[in-house]
């Protein structure tokens, strides 16, 4: 009894303590404000929707097109390639009323393959042909299951294909995940996203239904619902050979997509910086495409007014094509779905635009059979066939491929690539500080709040230096200045630094209320979203918030030495940041040295259990295309400290791994030219 009580004494010390460091860290803005990190994305992506406006003559229009599609092709990293062999394999087949589902996998990207269901009606065909695409749970969910059996009977082939990191290409086989957030996103740092690797089978699903005798090659339509409806979409405006196309649940705006709850695999890299979904849906012309959208969907990025926005924006180019007729809406009052309604105004607007009959006007639904799902799954449970990647094993093939011709440089042009980084990081200019707003000291912190050019609300805390000639050192952490751990606070003032706390982005005090009520999958899953809509990543607005502070500095509190100390991802903006900026900058105190805390030390795709160890703040666009964390801490030149360095999934890097990891940093060293050092504790 008495070892307890003096366990649970010192516990409660301990506790105590811990809470004592955390209140004396005082706050900067009132604690109820608005949610300026909201309302400026926000308004961002109301600006960009307003600017994007589609040609109004013929051959402005087509420029324009050929264009917006290369465009496309290339933000999603979409790798289109007919000349690759399809290499189907058929692995059983079940018989139904009137047709046949056969079990198949077939080749998509060279040495990767996809599990797919193919529907065929009974006869010798030629039949129109449609590729059903999947949202979030692949080809088994009963609602996208009936769309293959309801075309089928109707006369229709059907491919119904799983995407990436659903159905039976999950990491587990057999075992259901969610293939967005974190693992989706990995798909960036490759460069590529989800959405290309969608669109890059999907287009090889078209490739498959043309090379079937029994396919009608010159009718190919195209449909989906929700994530699917996304796919069946971007598919139409790529792929000329989609005569046809019904994307339910699923067209609204680009604007609308900026600071809501949609998926990783509905985002196109840097799309507002160039177009809206009206132009996406101009795309799809000469093809037909008949919109469905539900009254009662939770989605407000699916809501019909947002859909009619685009619809409007998209009408006049069919219109000054003369295929008005060729793009139309229907509403329906049910939940979101892929549901009776839908299919059946399916049903009408194949039978238009891929056999010619009829008005296009829904059309009844023939009864069907929905299966259980291991009357559709191709393999047992835990014997999938090695050939069908998952996105773990893609995406740490790719990046190992990447480090590759990173680390076999003969030499490394650190100007260029600084250049490049700052591309990379969608940093086009370093904002100013617009105005400084100053508060009353608290507990012996200064308290203000910085105004940047770029509408900004940065707060910081700074305690002075107990001797100028110490500097300032820059702490920042992923949970905010008030999860600063005190003994790194302590250790500062026992060093007679001058320490600045400060909240970036999306943290802390400069959080969001919203992004925080929807990030149920993944930390930043909301705004990392919203800032690649908008032509932007969270860690190079964060590389922009640090630079900001470190000018604040040098202009109020006449800083001579800087030093940078971050943890996790915001110790990955700060090495960043130095990777950047050489040398003194106007008012701008050099940068001293980097201390990296709990951080990745390569953005190689590690393992699938713990990938949520990171926010998706830590994802950036072609980052490894780039180089990677080894590239970033010798361009600093400056010393830089890692500590408990770690892995992208958050696994400890000790022993000959780590070894291994030290002779990669000073050989980056050696072959950038820069003096910098490395050190790992």
């Amino acid at each position: 009894m008495k070892s307890f009580s003096l366990l649970f004494l010192s516990s409660f010390v301990f506790i105590c303590s811990l809470n004592a460091a955390t209140d004396s860290i005082p706050r900067v803005l009132p604690a109820e404000r608005q949610d300026l990190v909201a309302s400026r994305l926000r308004y961002e992506a109301e600006l960009k929707f307003a600017s994007h406006r589609l040609p109004s003559n013929v051959n402005d229009w087509k420029v324009y097109r050929e264009k917006l599609k290369k465009e496309i092709i290339k933000k999603t990293g979409a790798q289109i390639n007919h000349q690759l062999p399809l290499d189907i394999t058929y692995l059983g087949e079940l018989k139904m009323k009137g047709y046949t589902i056969k079990n198949i996998i077939f080749q998509t990207r060279p040495g990767i393959y996809a599990t797919a269901n193919l529907f065929i009606p009974d006869g010798k065909g030629p039949f129109p042909a449609v590729i059903n695409m999947h949202a979030h749970s692949g080809r088994f969910d009963d609602d996208d299951q009936g769309v293959g059996h309801s075309l089928a009977v109707n006369g229709y082939v059907c491919l119904s294909i799983d995407p990436w990191g659903a159905g039976e290409r999950t990491t587990i086989h057999g075992k259901e995940e969610y293939h967005g957030s974190n693992l989706g996103a990995s798909f960036m740092n490759i460069g590529e996203s989800l959405m290309g690797a969608q669109i890059t089978d999907n287009v090889r699903g078209v490739d498959l239904l043309v090379s079937l005798p029994f396919v009608d090659a010159k009718n190919i339509g195209a449909a989906g619902a929700s994530g699917g409806g996304n796919q069946t979409m971007w598919m139409s405006a790529v792929d000329d050979r989609v005569k046809a196309s019904l994307p339910v649940v699923s067209v609204g705006t680009f604007e609308s997509y900026v600071m809501r709850d949609n998926c990783i695999c509905e985002t196109l890299v840097d799309g507002l910086a160039f177009t809206e979904e009206a132009g996406v849906l101009a795309l799809t012309a000469p093809g037909a495409v008949r919109i469905c959208n539900h009254t009662q969907d939770k989605a407000p990025a699916f809501f019909p007014s947002e859909m009619l926005r685009s619809y409007n924006n998209a009408l006049p180019v069919f219109k000054m094509l003369g295929i008005e007729k060729n793009i139309d809406y229907q509403l329906f009052d049910i939940p979101h779905g892929y549901l009776t309604e839908d299919r059946e105004a399916m049903l009408g607007w194949f039978d238009l635009h891929l056999k010619g009959v009829g008005d296009g006007s829904r059309k009844k639904e023939l009864p069907f059979e929905i299966l259980h799902e291991g009357e559709l799954r191709i393999f047992p449970v835990g014997k999938r066939d090695p050939r069908v990647a998952t996105t773990e094993m893609y995406c740490k093939q790719r990046g190992r491929e990447l480090r590759e011709i990173m680390l076999n440089a003969k030499a490394i042009n650190a100007a260029q690539k600084r250049k490049s980084l700052l591309e990379t990081l969608r940093v086009n200019a370093m904002p100013s500080i617009k105005k400084v707003y100053r508060y009353s000291p608290e507990n012996g912190w200064d308290r203000a709040a910085l105004e940047t050019s770029d509408g900004k609300l940065i707060p910081v805390l700074v305690q002075k230096p107990g001797k100028p000639s110490a500097g300032y050192t820059i702490v920042s952490h992923p949970k905010g200045k008030r999860n600063t751990p005190s003994a790194i606070i302590e250790e500062l003032q026992q060093k007679g630094s001058g320490i600045v706390l400060v909240d970036l982005t999306g943290i802390g005090e400069a959080a969001s209320k919203r992004a925080d009520r929807q990030d149920e999958d993944a930390s930043f899953h909301t705004i990392s979203r919203a800032e690649i809509w908008l032509g932007k990543t969270t860690l190079g607005e964060w590389t922009k918030e640090l630079h900001s502070v470190i000018s604040f500095l040098g202009s109020e509190y006449k800083a001579q030495k800087i030093r940078l100390d971050g943890n996790a991802e915001t110790g990955i903006a700060s090495l960043l940041l130095s990777a950047v900026t050489t040398g003194a900058q106007g008012n701008a105190p050099v940068i001293e040295s980097i201390t990296v805390r709990d951080a990745p030390v390569s953005y190689l795709f590690d393992q699938r259990e713990t990938i949520n160890h990171f926010t998706m703040a830590i994802h950036v666009p072609g980052f490894l295309n780039w180089g990677d964390v080894s590239l970033a801490a010798a361009l600093s030149g400056k010393p830089v400290s890692f500590v408990n360095p770690l892995s992208m999934s958050g696994r400890p890097i000790s022993g000959n791994e780590l070894n291994q990891y030290k002779t990669e940093f000073q050989k980056m060293i050696r072959l950038s030219g820069q003096k910098g050092t490395v050190q790992f504790q």
